[in-house]
């Protein structure tokens, strides 16, 4: 059975498609607003960058809206706002489900 494509998110596409819940972005307001929001612990070089936005753009998370010479700018979909949400959805219940386990085992020692 093929598996399913992004189910779960890395990391750098998480915050990508963060990135566009801001608004419309192209390739380096992508990378300033990672690099701002993280304060520079995660780092997106344009190879990732752009294979993750080519991805995008097949799921139809995001659609190109503007080209102007080698700048594209992209927006985020309905698809793409739904997996962003599905996304930190997830994240919480990791969150969640660790710390129940640390307050478990804390109450055991």
């Amino acid at each position: 059975m093929p598996k399913k494509a992004m189910v779960v998110l890395t990391e750098t596409m998480f915050y990508v498609l963060m990135a566009f819940s801001y608004g419309e972005m192209c390739g380096i307001d992508i990378a300033d607003f990672i690099e701002k929001q993280t304060q520079g612990r995660v780092k997106i070089g344009p190879a990732t960058l752009y294979t993750i936005l080519g991805k995008f753009e097949k799921e139809k998370y995001i659609i190109e809206i503007n080209v102007e010479g080698r700048k594209r700018t992209y927006r985020l979909t309905e698809k793409g706002r739904e997996a962003y949400q599905a996304e930190l959805l997830r994240l919480k219940q990791c969150i969640t489900d660790a710390e129940k386990l640390q307050k478990e085992t804390e109450a055991i020692r």
